[in-house]
Formats: C-alpha cells, structure tokens, sequence
C-alpha cells in the first residue's frame, strides 16, 4: 500500500481529504494532535514512533527528524543505489506529505504573547519534511495547503497525480517555507535591532489579483504584510467594485497625508498628490475647506477623513464624482446615501490604529532602495525663525499645516495654506520656481493667495521663489534652510516684513 506522512497544525478540510485516499488505497502516518483527530475521526493511522522505532523527545521537539522518514522521502526511486539502501535498511517509501506548520504567525500576533512562547511556535521538524519531500516532487506530492486537496483526490482517482501538478505543489511548497523562515527572521532581526541586515528579507500575502497595473496592457497583484496596521492593506471595503493597482496607491498616499492630522481633516488625493487638505470644528466643514481647495482636481478623486462620515456629509460627497471614500466609520443613513452610486468604494479604516515606524521599500530594475519611513515630527520649538519679523500664533499654526503637507507632495513641491485649508499646491516640478507659479496661480484663481502662508518641502537655492512668493501676498514662509545662499531669501523676506522659518529638516518625495 502507499503511505501518506500528515501532519497538520490548520485541520481545514483534513478528514474528508483524508478519507478520499484512504478510500483510494492510502496508509495513514500520523502524528500528535494530527493523529488524535483523524483516530476520533474513525481513521486508522500509524504512529511516527512504528516508523523511527524512536520515541517523540523534548516535549515533541523530536519526532520526525530520523532517517526513517527522511530516507523514505529523499529516496530517488528511478537510482539503483538509493532503493538498494533503502531496502537494505528496511525504510518503506513514503508516497505523499501533508503539512502546515505550527502557526509561528499567528502565535506572533496575539495580544501578551511571550518570547518563549513565540519561539516554541518556530517549527522544525515540519519545514524539514517538507522540503525533502518537495526536493523528491517527480516521485511525491507534497501539500501544504488545503485548497490543494481536491485537485490531488481528483488526479489520485485517475491513478497518479501529474507531474505538472506535482511541481506546482513543490513550488508553493517552497514558497510557503520562505514565508515561513522570512517572518521568522524578521522578528528575530527586529530583536536585536538590525534594521539593515546583510540580506532583506521579507514576505508578503496576496490580497488579490487586480484587474491590471498603472496602465490596462499591464498585470498587477496586491499583496500586504503579516502585521498591517494603519495602512490602506488594512481598510475593509463596504462597498463597489475591486479597487485598482492606482486606486490603492492613491488611497495610500492619501491616509499618510491624514496621519499628519489630530484635528478633524479632510484630504483629497489625485494622482498621488493631494489636491485638497482641509481642518475644521469636524469633518463636515473640514471637506468643505478640501473641496473649495480644488473643486476642479477632486473630480474622480480620492478622500480620507478621520472622523465619522454623517448623512448630511454624505449627501454633499454624493453631488460629485468620487473614486473613493475612507472613512473609520459611516452612519447607517450615510452608507445608504452613498451606496447608491454603484462603483464608489467605500473604505472602512480604524484610524486610531498604531502607525508603525516601517521601512519603505521601493524597487528599481534587479534591486531593491529600502529607507525609514519619513514620519519624522517637528514641533514649533524646533525652529528657527531667520527673519527679523516672527510669525504671528496664526500664522504659526498655517505653516505648520503646509509642513506637514508639503511632504506629501511629490518634490520639487510647493504648497500654500490659508484659513487651515491648503489653496495651492505645485508638485512635481523640475524647479522650486515653477511648483511656485502653479501653487501661486491655483491660489490666486481661488482669491486665496493674499495673506497665505507658503512651504516648500527644500531650501531655496535662490531668492526668486521667495520673490514671487511675496509678489502674489504671502504673508510667511516655512523651509529646511540650508542652502550656501540663505542669505538672499532671509534679505528679500526682511526688506519686505515677511516671516520665514528654517525646520533643519527636508522632505524630498521622488
């Protein structure tokens, strides 16, 4: 008879696969908890301690790891010397694995778990079966997942699963153990505080297939870590159609603009740039200050806000064409308003949720630029005023606003604020002088440009931008500083009674 090794810690879907090839000529080998559930489950098995002739040790630490086994799975059985010792050594074959390994994720993820606790859950014995059987995948079948049951019966009842499904399964198989060793490794690394090892090494689950990428003659997936946390890979969809490759890079870098915000906000997003940043009393009036921002660039735009969406908020969104809303909550009467509009997404996103300090991996052809997240914070008493004229208070709060927009927005970039809402906004320039037209122009277009505040996310190497700046009726400037040529912009600024701030800090976004 053949021979199946199972050993399982997720039991999804195990005793009706199990019974389908016993039914088809199977012996069972079985182990632990595997073993108890498939005998109270009427199935007959064989203990792993009939097949090493070795007790389980170490509190089960020891089991599998024996020659028994790994002979019975390494064996090439089409090499005459390799089935010589195995007979000589009285191994019988093993003809099919099945395993999934103790859930070392999940036990990571639970609320007060210890260090010891997480390290038990580190499987040994599994991941070493595995890949030895999956080494021998053009003689055995090895699952590690059981939505692969079916196929295998399905074959099986034809005599013999196929090569073609063999190799796949060998494949997943190693892609599973990478996974596997991956988070591992992570958790170790972050340990020890290694935030650049000698190797990166990260997994991701996928999360869907997407219609296509950037463009439609392109394909796309998504994929999210084993730990989200106040991220767009954690955001429950409510309602529509799949988001898309841009739709989920847009909703990104619109909730990182939100997390810059305490007060109740409102950003809008356009093509990964924000077209409208309001604060208010509440979210209501803080949309009203992100429409007006730009009512023309909102149009099939994206919106996030922290705070409840009502029904009278809702009813204003639904006069305009949105791709989508993320909110941490909507109103019964809220959801039905924008429900009707059949291909909005509504996302849900529990915006109290911690923001991690994570790495920001980002690919170029054949390589991979890894960085810290640029979340860095600053406060008023990290300034520098290098003029002779002080912001007011509320001039104060309006340049920090545009700092912490301004780094949101694609360099060079440029970002005027007035009345807590941003009134332009030049991104992506190839220099400081026209991302400032553009902000000076949307805002001037708005009757928004006199008495607002501007930030640019780099020093000026030159006055003019600080010239045009206080030509158009900006009242105060906020910048890193740091340019060998300082001194012109802070004598244009003292000649004219502006105020302008030196943060130290840039904000490159490329």
């Amino acid at each position: 008879m053949k021979r199946a090794l199972i050993s399982v810690s997720d039991k999804t879907g195990l005793i009706p696969f199990v019974e389908s090839i016993v039914a088809l000529g199977y012996e069972i080998i079985s182990t632990g908890g595997t073993k108890k559930a498939l005998e109270d489950a009427g199935i007959k098995t064989i203990g792993i301690s009939e097949i090493t002739d070795f007790p389980e040790i170490m509190d089960g630490r020891v089991k599998t790891l024996h020659p028994n086994v790994h002979g019975a799975l390494l064996c090439v059985r089409d090499n005459e010397s390799h089935v010589k010792q195995l007979k000589e050594l009285n191994i019988d074959y093993i003809d099919m694995v099945v395993v999934n390994l103790y859930p070392f994720k999940q036990t990571l993820l639970k609320d007060g778990v210890s260090h010891e606790e997480i390290i038990e859950n580190i499987d040994i014995g599994g991941p070493s079966m595995l890949r030895s059987a999956s080494k021998n995948y053009q003689s055995i079948p090895v699952l590690v997942d059981a939505s692969d049951y079916d196929i295998v019966v399905e074959e099986l009842k034809t005599g013999s699963t196929s090569l073609e499904t063999r190799t796949r399964l060998a494949a997943k198989v190693f892609r599973h153990t990478a996974s596997y060793d991956a988070i591992i490794a992570q958790y170790l690394t972050e340990q020890v505080g290694d935030i650049y090892p000698e190797t990166y090494t990260v997994t991701y689950d996928k999360v869907q297939d997407l219609r296509y990428g950037e463009n439609p003659h392109q394909s796309a997936a998504f994929y999210q870590t084993y730990n989200p946390s106040y991220s767009i890979a954690n955001a429950k969809q409510l309602h529509g159609k799949e988001l898309s490759y841009n739709n989920i890079q847009d909703a990104n870098a619109c909730i990182e603009v939100l997390k810059e915000f305490e007060n109740p906000c409102a950003v809008g997003m356009k093509h990964m740039n924000p077209c409208g940043v309001g604060i208010g009393n509440d979210v209501e009036q803080a949309w009203d200050k992100a429409y007006e921002a730009d009512p023309m660039s909102i149009f099939g735009g994206i919106v996030s806000f922290n705070g409840e969406v009502s029904a009278t908020l809702a009813t204003k969104l639904s006069t305009i064409f949105l791709e989508i809303i993320i909110a941490p909550s909507y109103t019964d009467e809220a959801f039905e308003i924008l429900s009707k509009k059949k291909n909005i997404r509504l996302l849900q996103l529990d915006t109290s949720l911690v923001v991690n300090n994570k790495l920001k991996v980002t690919n170029v052809n054949d390589g991979l630029l890894v960085q810290d997240m640029d979340i860095k914070q600053i406060h008023v008493d990290d300034f520098t005023c290098a003029t002779k004229r002080k912001p007011s208070t509320e001039e104060m709060e309006q340049l920090l606003m545009a700092w912490k927009i301004v780094k949101h927005v694609k360099s060079n970039a440029i970002v005027l604020v007035k009345d807590s809402m941003s009134v332009g906004v030049g991104a992506g320039q190839m220099n400081r002088v026209g991302a400032a037209k553009i902000a000076i122009e949307q805002a001037q277009a708005n009757g928004k440009c006199v008495g607002s505040v501007m930030g640019s996310d780099a020093f000026f190497p030159m006055a003019d931008t600080v010239e045009s700046a206080i030509q158009a009726g900006v009242v105060a400037i906020i910048q890193p500083g740091g340019s060998i040529k300082d001194q012109l912009s802070i004598d244009v600024c003292d000649e004219h009674n502006i105020a302008m701030i030196f943060t130290g800090t840039r904000h490159f976004k490329h």
